[in-house]
């Protein structure tokens, strides 16, 4: 099922978070689309879990023969483990960082990537789409070394990868979040253990509130968050210990 985020003026985005086995051993994670004109972007497209029905979804809105970029937020096997597939059934260009441009192609039969990947310097960088762009924000240790949030300049929705994540149901990440304290149980557990430390949030923080206002901040697992609930959650995650802040020696001793 797709969820829509913003229509208007031929300018789309999409959000599918029913895709993976509901109640198997896959965690729920999201995918997108981003048509401008007729020019197609996908979003963190996801393992072969999803890749079959996620194909005959977004063939409802857009022919995925015409996508044009893959926009991977880093090299997860949630993120691009389909990458094999989606480089046979579309034309499209990989867009990755390029700590993991050399690594990608390991997802794929020998050859298949030659001249598709676009290695995203650590700055990160403008990708045309339609009459728009979309702009790679660096995110690097969030989770990932080589990461990238994606910002969509025309609907004001940031795709951020694992940061705003909420642990839950498919069901659950299709209702959007307008206030971040009752969703806390199913985010700070995640956020502490998967973003690298205090400090990187804190930058995030500062250039994330340069991009205001932000209509929407919408993860790769979970709810999307909306109103109220985006200030919120930039005003806590800054200040939030995580990662390394609380590692110790006995965190690195030989196990009994």
């Amino acid at each position: 099922m797709a969820i829509e985020l913003y229509n208007h003026n031929n300018h789309v985005c999409l959000m599918f978070a029913h895709l993976s086995d509901e109640g198997g051993e896959a965690v729920q994670a999201n995918q997108f689309l981003i048509v401008d004109e007729q020019q197609g972007a996908i979003i963190d497209p996801g393992g072969n879990v999803a890749y079959n029905e996620l194909l005959l979804s977004i063939n409802r809105f857009f022919p995925p023969s015409k996508l044009t970029e893959i926009l991977a937020s880093h090299a997860d096997p949630d993120i691009i483990a389909s990458l094999d597939r989606w480089m046979t059934s579309t034309q499209a260009t990989l867009y990755i960082s390029r700590l993991w441009e050399r690594f990608a192609p390991h997802f794929c039969k020998p050859g298949k990537t030659a001249g598709r990947i676009v290695g995203i310097p650590d700055p990160g960088m403008r990708i045309p789409l339609g009459r728009s762009e979309i702009v790679a924000l660096p995110a690097h240790f969030m989770h990932a070394e080589g990461n990238f949030q994606f910002w969509d300049p025309v609907s004001r929705i940031l795709f951020s990868g694992d940061l705003g994540v909420s642990l839950g149901t498919s069901a659950e990440a299709a209702k959007t979040i307008t206030s971040l304290a009752p969703n806390l149980h199913r985010m700070e557990g995640f956020h502490r253990r998967y973003m690298v430390s205090q400090k990187v949030l804190k930058l995030w923080a500062n250039m994330a509130r340069q991009l205001l206002p932000i209509r929407m901040i919408v993860p790769q697992h979970g709810a999307p968050l909306a109103g109220p609930a985006v200030q919120e959650f930039i005003d806590w995650i800054e200040t939030l210990s995580c990662g390394i802040d609380h590692l110790t020696q006995a965190d690195y001793a030989i196990p009994k």
